[in-house]
């Protein structure tokens, strides 16, 4: 089975322009996330696809391969769609490119032991929250899954309500996922349902048309980067762990 990751990054974020490109201890973000990418080994190849000639330079400099897309995505899973177009694999995981900590244990906890790749299949990663107050804040999704680890729900709003008891651990995404070809078509070919538009989740794609999606705990430490105060506390994280 051949595996490429695809690390999406693009340089017109509303809240942060430029993010794949913002120095952590030194280093460009994008940089921390292609060098754990290529320490997974089940990696056949590793790629940056963007549309910025800036951050493909950035890029190229410290030795990654780039596939300049297009600039009119509205998600990175339809770049990760054109991605597809161009290079022939049968599972694409996407590891988004302001998931500067996540670690190669961590990224290859979504792709499974036993899959059919002729088949649609979705999965993504999640793990726990810590803070409560990360639980009621709007930017962070919330995920319910199934026993089998099938996804039921993901909101902006903390789900499940707690009203029987609060013996509960709410679940945070995590921002990796893989897709077999066929799934990537699905996406690409379905247009967005009411929920996709409402919670602005294209998870949904596939929930919304009875498509199971499967979320893995990987029960690691996430801090995804949104805005230039979240560098402070990636960077405060990582010095902890070089003292260590």
């Amino acid at each position: 089975m051949k595996i490429i990751c695809v690390i999406p990054a693009r340089a017109e974020s509303s809240r942060f322009f430029e993010k794949p490109l913002a120095l952590i201890c030194g280093k460009p973000m994008i940089q921390w996330v292609y060098e754990h990418c290529k320490e997974v080994t089940s990696f056949d190849e590793v790629y940056v696809a963007t549309d910025s000639d800036k951050i493909k330079t950035a890029a190229e400099s410290f030795g990654a391969r780039v596939i300049m897309t297009s600039p009119n995505h509205d998600t990175a899973t339809e770049r990760l769609y054109e991605v597809s177009t161009k290079v022939p694999a049968d599972l694409y995981v996407m590891v988004n490119g302001d998931e500067p900590l996540l670690t190669k244990d961590y990224i290859v906890q979504c792709i499974p032991d036993n899959l059919d790749t002729d088949e649609m299949f979705v999965s993504n990663l999640m793990t726990d929250f810590s803070n409560p107050v990360e639980v009621v804040d709007a930017t962070n999704l919330k995920i319910v899954t199934a026993a089998d680890n099938r996804c039921l729900f993901i909101s902006r709003s903390p789900i499940p309500y707690p009203k029987g008891n609060m013996d509960y651990v709410y679940h945070k995404f995590v921002g990796v996922g893989a897709f077999t070809r066929k799934a990537l078509e699905y996406y690409h070919n379905t247009p967005r349902g009411p929920i996709e538009k409402i919670e602005e989740n294209d998870s949904f794609r596939f929930i919304e048309n009875h498509v199971p999606i499967y979320y893995y705990n990987c029960h690691c430490k996430s801090l995804s980067v949104d805005t230039r105060k979240d560098i402070e506390g990636v960077e405060s994280y990582l010095k902890q762990m070089a003292d260590k």
